[in-house]
């Protein structure tokens, strides 16, 4: 089965994509984090895309095509596979056709701008071993360490109010538009994103089930 998680920066969209390999048993194939390990290795994409993320904005197609290209080309990707991160454009979407993908399903993770600031606002990651922390919802035993090694606690630029702020209106700009393309196919799932993680994997695996 081929999927596809829509939804704003910080809607839970990766945990939700956890929830849905485990039950389905294929892999989630996130743009963000095929960007983020160019971006770390240094490889020729990702320094042409380290300028856009540190900005907020969307990095240029060509490089991100290039990526997931590879990536679903894998033998893990044989059986199917979660989109977490593409398409974010229409275009894209169209792209995504031409390379003869056929989705069977888009689910788009709904949660209001206001409680998406909150959560990024409030995320702190490690800057040694890159664990992952909320000041309201996991807090560290220590405030700014690392409960596994220590480190120290760091805002992530792309977790910055006025980053959160840039990224959620490059959303509405130029992805949400794709809520209407794949309603019109009939592939489209709404799930409400609000609560706990374990109240939103329930309706995240009913909404695909129904």
């Amino acid at each position: 089965m081929k999927l596809i998680l829509l939804g704003a920066p910080g809607a839970g969209k990766g945990t939700q994509a956890e929830v849905i390999c485990d039950h389905l048993h294929i892999p989630s194939v996130s743009t963000g984090n095929l960007l983020r390990e160019a971006v770390k290795k240094q490889t020729e994409y990702g320094v042409k895309a380290k300028s856009f993320m540190d900005s907020g904005k969307l990095v240029p197609d060509e490089i991100v095509l290039a990526l997931l290209k590879e990536r679903i080309a894998q033998d893990d990707c044989k059986n199917g596979f979660i989109l977490d991160g593409f398409p974010r454009t229409v275009a894209q979407a169209q792209t995504l056709e031409e390379m003869g993908v056929a989705v069977d399903a888009v689910i788009d993770i709904e949660v209001p701008d206001e409680a998406i600031t909150q959560r990024m606002s409030g995320r702190r990651v490690c800057e040694a071993c890159g664990a992952s922390y909320h000041i309201v919802s996991k807090p560290t035993k220590v405030e700014g360490v690392c409960d596994r090694c220590g480190g120290k606690l760091v805002i992530r630029k792309d977790d910055q109010p006025e980053t959160v702020k840039d990224r959620l209106n490059v959303y509405h700009n130029q992805t949400e538009p794709l809520i209407e393309y794949y309603q019109k196919s009939g592939k489209l799932k709404v799930v409400d994103g609000q609560g706990d993680v374990g109240e939103v994997a329930a309706r995240t695996l009913a909404a695909l089930e129904a």
